[in-house]
């Protein structure tokens, strides 16, 4: 039997068959994925997919990605799939990418935040993939379940099954369900490009770097129509305030330290000091480690009550613009 929380709360367990069930029946469940673990619902379930809205407070308005287990499957949503959009998919899905495009006529305003596009994705996770291969099996019509992350709206996105725990426990209920797929590989949410004109453009830089003009791998570029998930200035914020700064200005202020300091949290790359009196929150190598333990040191510095995290960025590698994106939005 999946164990359940004490207070009442969702259950949790590591079988796929018993997510889908849950979802078929109307019930939320929070699913991994390669980014981040999302909140769970049938996207045709417009009652499933107000409890998200509800559970999270999120602004009713703002449009929710639809999680499918194919490009076939993703087809079934819009009106069309231009060519550039097809390559894109069939390139990076499965995969942290996530496409706005013409939404079909049926596809309930809740889900799409009363926009005329939907967003998709392909998520890269065995476990996810098989509860939306049984959701299909166990639905007719088009299968798809939206999935926002898995926390208070404008939060630190959740990267483990506790995080679920800790941010949406006390909301969700016994009839609910957190998948535990283990920590999230990559750790920040997917990027998003549109798709649903004549040019593709990049609005939320992740882990698929893709050129805007080319649809090949580059750089990418960040633009903000139309709406979409995690587009708000301020998002993916802890409690504490975040301070993003330099290995420079990090040395200076080494220079001075102030050992009563107890509240301040550092978050650099491996080989930068911390300085006296403050904690140590991580310490990566690489952007793709620092990417991966981001949401999980912001968390860590609100679990030991800090007031204060100085994040030090890497200075290269391609997953630099969505660390920073994400970092200048929780910061604000």
């Amino acid at each position: 039997m999946p164990a359940r929380h004490p207070s009442g709360g969702p259950r949790v367990s590591t079988d796929p068959e018993r997510a889908a069930a849950a979802l078929i029946a109307g019930s939320l469940v929070a699913l991994p994925t390669e980014t981040v673990y999302g909140l769970a619902a049938v996207a045709s379930d417009r009652t499933a997919v107000a409890r998200v809205f509800e559970v999270k407070r999120r602004p009713a308005d703002h449009p929710l990605i639809v999680h499918v287990d194919s490009l076939a499957s993703a087809r079934q949503w819009v009106l069309a799939f231009p060519e550039p959009a097809a390559a894109l998919a069939r390139r990076y899905w499965p995969g942290p990418l996530t496409l706005v495009l013409p939404r079909a006529p049926w596809v309930p305003d809740e889900v799409t935040g009363g926009q005329p596009t939907v967003a998709l994705r392909v998520p890269d996770h065995p476990l996810t993939a098989r509860v939306l291969e049984l959701v299909g099996e166990g639905l007719a019509g088009p299968c798809g379940v939206v999935a926002p992350s898995a926390n208070a709206f404008g939060r630190v996105s959740p990267t483990s099954a506790a995080d679920v725990m800790a941010s949406l426990g006390g909301r969700l209920g016994p009839a609910d369900l957190i998948l535990d797929g283990g920590d999230c590989r990559v750790g920040l949410e997917s990027t998003i490009v549109d798709a649903s004109g004549g040019e593709l453009r990049v609005l939320r830089p992740g882990a698929v770097l893709v050129d805007s003009a080319t649809g090949q791998p580059g750089d990418g570029e960040v633009a903000v129509l139309p709406r979409v998930p995690g587009s708000h200035s301020a998002h993916y914020a802890p409690a504490a305030e975040v301070v993003i700064a330099s290995g420079e200005e990090l040395l200076a202020a080494s220079a001075s330290p102030i050992p009563e300091d107890l509240g301040t949290g550092l978050l650099a790359p491996v080989g930068i000091e911390t300085p006296v009196g403050w904690i140590r929150l991580a310490s990566p190598t690489d952007d793709v480690e620092f990417a991966a333990v981001l949401y999980r040191g912001l968390r860590a510095a609100d679990d030991a009550g800090l007031h204060r995290i100085v994040v030090v960025p890497p200075t290269t590698g391609g997953l630099l613009p969505a660390i920073l994106d994400r970092l200048r939005r929780a910061a604000r």
